[in-house]
């Protein structure tokens, strides 16, 4: 009975995921539809959108290498799916740490699977203040970073509640 459960849970947040993954790959799949690398659109005054290809990783590291790094992301993005899908499949009723987990699984799965498609991954939401760019990111890294931020929650709060 408690498999059944742990199994329902652990595919609410593979749901999660895939959802998340869906909604990285179309917003890549129109972009790429109608606009050229380097083409952009400004929506507002401090948000453009604009077509950019990253080879690298977070912030554009390692971009200017000879193209080794797109192997080592995949297998390294490949390892991380693994390790979360373990993670969540022993703590699939742990709301926050498997919210923050199915979020950075649906994320890492849509630049993995970009990187192997197109050896780069799209971004296409360029932040800026005035001539200060932030690097351009897309709904896969916001979804990593998302969960990032309520792992380090989770963590915050488990340890406030142990302290009681």
């Amino acid at each position: 009975m408690a498999r059944s459960g742990n199994s329902q849970g652990l595919m609410r947040w593979l749901g999660l995921a895939f959802g998340l993954f869906l909604l990285d790959q179309l917003s890549k799949m129109l972009l790429i539809t109608y606009y050229q690398l380097g083409e952009g659109t400004q929506l507002f005054g401090w948000l453009n959108l604009v077509r950019v290809h990253n080879t690298g990783a977070a912030f554009s590291f390692l971009a200017d290498a000879s193209g080794w790094q797109r192997w080592f992301f995949v297998a390294v993005g490949g390892l991380a799916m693994v390790f979360i899908v373990v993670m969540l499949r022993s703590h699939s009723s742990q709301r926050l740490f498997s919210f923050a987990l199915a979020c950075m699984l649906g994320g890492a799965v849509g630049n993995v699977l970009d990187r192997i498609l197109h050896g780069y991954v799209i971004d296409f939401v360029d932040f800026h203040i005035g001539a200060w760019h932030f690097p351009a990111f897309n709904v896969a890294d916001s979804a990593i970073t998302v969960g990032a931020a309520c792992l380090i929650l989770d963590e915050l709060l488990r340890v406030a509640r142990s302290k009681k």
